[in-house]
């Protein structure tokens, strides 16, 4: 007698579901993808928050510095005196804080190889950080990605994210 081989049904996808799955992992990948593309800017405005908590952080520290080496004043009305933070020579204003030109806040917050620094020319107290990865978006020739540093109080203030 001879032996039959008993009828096996392969078990599988079709092709008509394979279809159907990839076709709803498309709408998924449609849907999902816009809301997880632009994680950019939001790096960039954290990158601003973070550098502008280093800048307070850094005017306080230096301020405290000036502080317990007696608050000397400068030589000159309206002259500078240098501080040292762990090896690091800091320029401070008449007032105790950082100046805002370079050798200043930019030093004493570590924040000089990522943020261009735009003093006012040293006709105020002023500075103005932008993180040098910021671009002008809308063409009009300025970056509305910043912050600024008061030297005389040691304060940051107008944070602007419009185009980080």
């Amino acid at each position: 007698m001879e032996k039959m081989i008993p009828n096996r049904k392969e078990k599988g996808f079709t092709l008509i579901e394979l279809v159907m799955v990839i076709v709803i992992l498309g709408i998924l990948a449609a849907f999902a993808l816009p809301r997880f593309a632009d994680f950019g800017s939001e790096a960039q405005t954290a990158s601003l928050d973070g550098a502008i908590g280093a800048t307070k952080s850094a005017a306080s520290i230096a301020h405290s510095r000036w502080l317990a080496n007696g608050s000397p004043a400068p030589a000159s009305s309206g002259g500078t005196v240098d501080i040292t933070l762990d090896n690091i020579t800091v320029t401070m204003s008449e007032e105790g804080y950082p100046v805002e030109a370079a050798g200043g806040i930019d030093v004493a917050a570590q924040i000089a190889d990522d943020y261009a620094l735009e003093a006012d020319g040293g006709t105020g107290s002023i500075a103005r950080f932008t993180p040098n990865a910021a671009t002008d978006n809308n063409g009009d020739g300025t970056v509305n990605c910043f912050y600024e540093y008061d030297e005389t109080d040691g304060t940051v203030s107008n944070r602007t994210v419009g185009e980080c």
